[in-house]
């Protein structure tokens, strides 16, 4: 493209389609709206899903456009959910069916360009039985709207429509790279030069090569080769280099015919240089070994359902990579925004990424859409390097191998350097993909913890095999549920991880899932939301999220977190052993008010694979008159972690957790004006120790000065002891300010600039 325009503000909206809307607002009811939009703003919980699954409509002004010399505009959508038909100047442009590819469609032929051209699009967010996910029970909510951006490309006559990037030898010192060059050409055939420049994220060149081409009218692919590229860095979790691939495509001279008409059109894309191979003995990332750590993730948060701008998907990237420490997570279950994906391509967070879809499948036009999402999911994502495999099967569901040799078949065509996957819970599934990926939800509380690879695929031999899913619904668990649950949830996420390091024919393990998660009545526990997540549904931890961080070296940070609410009688037997301790650290010490120190160096032995088992503290290590017995004072807890002899980390008790403070943070202290923009904004009635209190349900109250607005209610509880919002600007520059007031405690303030 030579221009991208942004179409995120200036949107009128109706919640209700009538026809003859595509040409007037008619005296209808519209409202502003910008994007990312949500139709509805829900409740936290108890609501009726089918409050948005409704049609509606928006409409825009499209700006002045200089479409001279031949120039084209493409108008992209990243996503509307469920079905999309556009209209210009109330004539049909395009029509979609599904809610999470992109698509777009050239509209320079109804275009005036005079600033009053007129975008208007219906918006059919019913779960309508010829798109996918659709047809079935879904346990998730699909929400409604425009809810990604939309833009205004200005490109030449003779596009570049997508750029692939590819290196045979990725380990090679020097790595021949290929570019596929996608050409559309709405003109007459032209001889034009392509040349297509590799270069570091500063912009310093690293390999340049041009071409002379051959452009017929339609659309066409060059191949352009830098060979023997020298000093390229591979990318890795550890190390995510990127570096930037910018194509250009312009007439090859003056004289060529038709060329003094044809401007020069550009096209850019950031790449990474890596191997990903799954094998029948693991996953082997750069050629060697490497152990899958995942979570899934819903792209969904409270009230505003998917409509959240960049920074909040970035975000999610930066919980999962930093937070949670996981090395992968899977897009469950459909294709999620851009800006996630960008960030872990930033960040080195490896990708499993699936088509839409949960356990039904369609009839013939419902397949038709599903083939279609695995093309325009490839497409779009095929030069990343954090994506590792394609999931090209409908997430749980049965066999179809018509279906699946299609799907599977079309991923292949696109994109022959990935693998392909397809998520199943049926055992002697028939394996069309590359890889077996299996839910594995065997785990009740009995020995078992994963089945093992043969007798869940019914084959004589080792195949590539990865756990997509587990836990989850079989022990659904709230963020301030008793201490004996938090304890055995911990316990089931530990099983599983290191029945998956024990196995040298399975490739990892991803957890059922990262965060709580809204979804339709037939599920969860009836107030329409999941507790599935190892953080809840505001990305506030619970205990099992530490499982997963405590599973990295300490010199990435020290993890020490005791699995306890600290308090004498929570338990049915009293007290708080056995004490699991989860942690990276080789040594602690636990402290019981005035006594000495008990230092523990034996970790548990029930989970001998994993990297850094936690310690379990009981009365092999502390008798009871040392931690309170039943009758004794409670008094001030001390848990101190070591590595290397030296205190590295410490949790701190209090025995009269009675509230000390309002605490609150917001994750980002400047936002962006222009365009919608969100940060999150934490806060908890902590204890003297600066805890959260498990069980307060504290009401506090938000007031917000200046450009800005809080998504949800301005007067909540707290949900066992803590909570969070987002706050979002309204596009103007200025000083937020979010004050937080709780009855007897001191009024937080915290102040926020829009530039």
């Amino acid at each position: 493209m030579i221009e991208r325009i942004p179409l995120l503000t200036g949107w009128r909206f109706s919640p209700e389609w009538r026809d003859g809307m595509e040409k007037s607002e008619g005296g209808h009811a519209f409202a502003d709206a910008a994007l990312p939009h949500a139709p509805v703003e829900l409740p936290l919980n108890y609501f009726d899903e089918t409050s948005y699954q409704k049609v509606s409509c928006y409409r825009r002004t499209l700006p002045e456009l200089d479409l001279s010399g031949g120039m084209r505009a493409m108008i992209r959508f990243e996503g509307v959910m469920a079905a999309a038909t556009v209209w210009v100047n109330g004539k049909l442009l395009t029509e979609h069916k599904g809610g999470y590819t992109p698509f777009e469609a050239d509209a320079t032929d109804l275009l005036k360009g005079d600033g009053s051209d007129t975008l208007t699009v219906r918006a059919d967010a019913r779960e309508r039985e010829d798109i996918p996910p659709f047809g079935g029970q879904i346990d998730y909510l699909t929400y409604s709207g425009i809810y990604r951006e939309v833009y205004l490309d200005l490109c030449a006559p003779l596009r570049i429509g997508n750029l692939k990037v590819e290196c045979a030898d990725p380990l090679a010192s020097e790595k021949d790279v290929r570019a596929r060059v996608f050409a559309v050409n709405a003109g007459t055939a032209v001889e034009a030069a392509v040349e297509v420049t590799l270069s570091d994220l500063s912009g310093r060149r690293l390999a340049s090569t041009a071409k002379n081409v051959t452009a017929a009218p339609g659309e066409g692919e060059f191949e352009v080769l830098l060979p023997s590229v020298s000093g390229l860095s591979l990318w890795s979790p550890d190390s995510p280099t990127l570096y930037c691939v910018e194509c250009s495509l312009a007439p090859a001279s003056a004289g060529s015919r038709g060329a003094e008409a044809l401007p020069a059109d550009r096209f850019k894309t950031r790449v990474g240089f890596r191997t990903a191979e799954f094998r029948s003995d693991g996953f082997y990332l750069n050629g060697k070994p490497f152990q899958i750590v995942g979570l899934n993730r819903h792209q969904a948060w409270p009230y505003v359902g998917y409509a959240m701008p960049a920074r909040a998907q970035r975000k999610d990237a930066e919980i999962l990579k930093n937070e949670l420490r996981v090395n992968l997570v899977r897009t469950s279950h459909y294709p999620q925004s851009t800006h996630f994906l960008d960030r872990c391509d930033e960040l080195g967070l490896l990708v499993f990424e699936e088509i839409p879809g949960w356990q039904h499948i369609g009839g013939e036009e419902w397949k038709a859409v599903a083939k279609e999402n695995v093309a325009e999911m490839v497409r779009r994502d095929w030069n990343r390097p954090s994506v590792v495999i394609w999931g090209v099967r409908i997430n749980e569901s049965r066999d179809d191998d018509p279906f699946y040799a299609d799907t599977n078949a079309v991923a292949h065509r696109l994109d022959a350097t990935r693998q392909t996957g397809g998520v199943r819970y049926i055992t002697n599934s028939s394996l069309l993909e590359d890889v077996y990926t299996m839910n594995d939800f065997v785990l009740d509380g009995g020995p078992v913890a994963l089945r093992k690879q043969r007798e869940v695929t019914g084959l004589d031999r080792d195949v590539p095999y990865l756990i997509t899913e587990y836990n989850g619904h079989m022990y659904p668990t709230k963020k301030g549920d008793c201490e004996e649950r938090q304890h055995e949830h911990c316990v089931r996420h530990l099983r599983v991880q290191n029945a998956a390091f024990a196995d040298p024919a399975v490739s990892g393990a991803i957890g059922w899932c990262a965060f709580d998660y809204n979804t339709h009545k037939d599920f969860g526990s009836g107030d329409r939301i999941c507790h599935h997540g190892v953080m809840d549904i505001f990305r506030i931890p619970k205990f099992a999220s530490f499982v997963y961080a405590s599973q990295t070296p300490p010199e990435r940070g020290a993890v020490l977190k005791p699995v306890t609410w600290w308090a004498r009688g929570e338990r049915s037997v009293g007290g708080i052993l056995p004490l699991l301790v989860l942690t990276n650290c080789d040594e602690i010490g636990l402290k019981f008010g005035p006594f000495d120190e008990i230092r523990v160096t034996e970790k548990s032995a029930d989970f001998p694979a994993l990297p850094y088992p936690p310690f379990v503290v009981d009365l092999r290590h502390i008798p009871p008159e040392k931690i309170g017995a039943w009758g004794m004072k409670w008094e001030d807890g001390l848990v101190t972690g070591y590595v290397g002899g030296k205190a590295v980390a410490e949790a701190r008790f209090a025995s009269n957790p009675v509230v000390s403070s309002l605490e609150a943070a917001a994750d980002d202290a400047v936002l962006d004006a222009g365009a919608k923009d969100v940060t999150r904004v934490t806060v908890a009635a902590a204890d003297r120790a600066g805890n959260p209190l498990p069980f307060s349900d504290s009401i506090v109250r938000v007031e917000i000065e200046g450009p800005a607005r809080i998504q949800g209610p301005s007067l909540f509880p707290l949900i066992a002891g803590s909570r969070a919002f987002w706050v979002e600007s309204s596009g103007e520059a200025g000083t937020v300010k979010v004050r937080l007031s709780c009855e007897g405690l001191e009024t937080r303030e915290l102040t926020l600039e829009v530039r």
